[in-house]
């Protein structure tokens, strides 16, 4: 992944309007948005991506985005969309979008298996 650092730190501080406890965090040649511990959104190849599920997939998908492919050679897709570029300039749609990618990734968290410890037999 690549990135603009302008475009990058123009969308942080956007973000920082409108969505509680933002952090962002450089990862992966892009940059990871958290809100608190929630992994919602990326900055990749000079655009804003957040996070999807079936509930809002459809609002990216009306507007034309399409889904974060880290690796143009590979036909491997992240649930993460692409974010309509005119929504940075309405704060107010901009947070809507933003906190249902944030309760999106609080509920994926709690879903995923958390890894169980293997227990060692028991020498009888």
């Amino acid at each position: 992944m690549s990135m603009n650092s302008d475009f990058a730190d123009e969308v942080v501080e956007r973000l920082g309007r409108v969505v509680p406890s933002l952090r962002a965090r450089r990862m992966f040649g892009g940059v990871g948005l958290y809100s608190g511990d929630q992994f919602f959104g990326i900055v990749a190849f000079d655009r804003l991506w957040f996070k999807v599920d079936d509930s809002n997939r459809g609002d990216y998908q009306a507007c034309g985005m399409v889904a974060l492919n880290p690796f143009p050679d590979r036909p491997t897709t992240m649930s993460y969309f692409e974010v309509p570029p005119d929504l940075l300039d309405d704060s107010e749609e901009l947070r809507v979008w933003a906190m249902r990618s944030v309760a999106i990734a609080r509920t994926t968290k709690q879903k995923s298996p958390r890894k169980q410890s293997r227990k060692k037999p028991s020498a009888r």
